[in-house]
């Protein structure tokens, strides 16, 4: 079901369809049909990065593969569906519809040539997917060049195959901008590494534009995943005391300060841990044969987790088959971390258990920054979206007239006291990719506003007494209205401006009132928008001699 910002900008794009030429107008119907799906959220990341096992814990069903085979080099898309199956897109066309497989996953072998194979799409009967399409793709740095095209291709790092009035692809930069959005698919992005960031990571994670329909990746839809985080040597990390969950929480952090502002938050994440504690894979069997290694001599027990020929090999109170079976669900760290639990509490329940290594695995804390920073903002991040898909399609007409319309389509839009959440999306990316430069006090200040739904975090004020939170808002509110009418040049007071009216509504929010409509603008801080007398640039640029927007 669409949002109110997704229906203003679909009901725009209705009353556009009759005033533009048929191919101007194809891409209006695929905006309008993108509109009408699930928030696309893609998992990217290096191969063997743990993808495919991140997906699963987010779908909460074993399904992914994640051993290295023929599925794994293809883009899948899960949605919901009210009958599970699994579609093969051909780059033709065509569909193939196969059952999944006995243990409920993808099938190893297909069974078809993939050559001509565009990607798969797995419905699923999940609750979870019913506003979210999760996009598992095939590792970057694969050895196997199809694979990575695949990869690249919904990222917006390659070439795509052709435009939407089926004419040949082109380079990225002058590839119609609406074509990318139908192809690509995504609107979000997880990017999952281990241990460290490396350049190319970086560069992909900038390249994500052209699958947002040229909006770079940002704070308003993009995460990373530091995954495998019991990898983390503790002793190599400065500060964590040798604690390894320590250790991976200081190493997310120093990269987060290098990603930033490419995305929201870096978060340490088991994803073996998740998935096995989400997709039902723990059971009270399992918790049962953990019970029996607690009565192990802890100096013993110590030495069977130092590898994992060691746990398997050496004498303990379980058979080797149960011992490979736990590795394969909790791997070293996790089965020492049950242990430890189960010897601090030995009454503790299995389902308890399940719950305390989910807790450990660090994916209760990423499912809760998904909800703030997408779910809670995918109507905003799909109309904003739509609308840079929009203004990149009458970029690429070459009717001026036309290109005219569009533009002031667009801009009657944003004129809407509703559309404020628009305007903070597109002031965030204007800052966070340097469009518009900001000191950096204001640039921080500006992504923690962006960055969150609640306001106590917005303000950087957690726990504080709302009457304090109130009072800082309005001096914030007061501030920001000031910078944007001395001392800030044209493109800073334009953004300066709505996070003026993005601090007036939350004093509003933490009042109790309700939103106000105001006759002014500067009622709530937003400037009036000019009309356009010349063709524009695209939604968040700005005109030239202006500066941008």
């Amino acid at each position: 079901m669409q949002g109110p910002l997704s229906k203003a900008v679909g009901g725009m794009c209705t009353a556009l369809l009759p005033q533009v030429s048929p191919r101007t107008a194809a891409g209006v119907g695929e905006v309008l049909r993108r509109l009408d799906t699930p928030l696309q959220l893609a998992v990217a990341g290096r191969i063997k990065s743990g993808k495919s096992t991140l997906v699963n814990a987010l779908i909460g069903r074993r399904v992914a593969p994640t051993d290295v085979g023929e599925c794994t080099r293809l883009v899948t898309r899960f949605q919901y569906g009210t009958v599970d199956r699994i579609e093969v897109v051909f780059r033709d066309g065509r569909r193939s519809t196969l059952p999944f497989a006995p243990d409920g996953g993808i099938p190893a072998d297909l069974g078809i040539d993939l050559v001509g194979v565009s990607h798969l799409e797995a419905y699923l009967t999940s609750a979870l997917l019913a506003d979210i399409t999760v996009i598992d793709t095939p590792g970057l740095g694969s050895l196997d060049s199809a694979s990575v095209s695949r990869t690249e291709a919904l990222l917006g790092a390659s070439r795509l195959p052709a435009d939407v009035d089926g004419s040949a692809a082109q380079d990225p930069s002058s590839l119609d901008a609406t074509s990318r959005f139908a192809v690509a698919g995504a609107e979000a992005v997880v990017y999952v590494f281990t241990q460290s960031v490396r350049a190319d990571d970086a560069l992909v994670l900038a390249a994500f534009t052209a699958a947002t329909a040229s909006r770079d990746a940002g704070p308003v839809n993009a995460l990373a995943v530091l995954n495998k985080a019991d990898t983390v040597v503790a002793d190599s990390v400065q500060g964590a005391g040798g604690s390894i969950r320590e250790a991976a929480r200081i190493l997310a952090r120093s990269q987060a300060d290098l990603l930033r502002p490419r995305v929201a938050d870096v978060l340490p994440v088991i994803g073996l841990l998740a998935e096995t504690a989400e997709t039902g894979a723990f059971t009270a069997a399992d918790a049962e044969a953990l019970r029996l290694l607690t009565g192990v001599d802890p100096a013993l027990f110590g030495a069977m987790t130092m590898a994992g020929d060691l746990f398997t090999e050496m004498d303990a109170p379980l058979d080797r088959r149960t011992r490979v079976r736990l590795l394969q669900l909790l791997d070293l760290y996790g089965i020492s971390e049950a242990v430890r639990i189960l010897r601090a509490e030995p009454a503790i329940s299995a389902g308890e258990l399940r719950r305390r290594l989910l807790e450990e695995s660090g994916f209760t804390e990423l499912r809760r920054r998904l909800g703030e920073v997408f779910r809670s903002r995918a109507d905003g991040i799909k109309a904003s979206a739509a609308l840079a898909a929009m203004a990149a399609l009458a970029a690429s007409s070459g009717d001026w007239a036309e290109r005219q319309r569009v533009h002031d389509a667009i801009e009657l839009l944003l004129q809407r006291p509703e559309a404020h959440q628009l305007r903070l999306l597109e002031a965030l990316t204007l800052v966070s990719t340097g469009t518009v430069p900001m000191p950096n006090d204001l640039t921080a200040e500006i992504l923690r506003v962006g960055g969150s739904v609640r306001p106590a975090d917005q303000l950087g004020l957690p726990g504080v007494p709302v009457e304090q939170l109130q009072a800082t808002a309005l001096e914030r509110a007061g501030w920001w209205r000031s910078f944007a009418s001395f001392g800030a040049t044209p493109a800073q007071s334009r953004v300066a401006h709505v996070v003026h009216r993005a601090y007036f509504l939350m004093w509003q929010e933490l009042r109790g009132d309700p939103p106000s409509r105001p006759v002014g603008a500067l009622a709530v801080g937003t400037a009036p928008l000019p009309q356009f007398r010349q063709p524009d640039p695209p939604f968040g640029q700005g005109r030239p001699g202006e500066g941008p927007r």
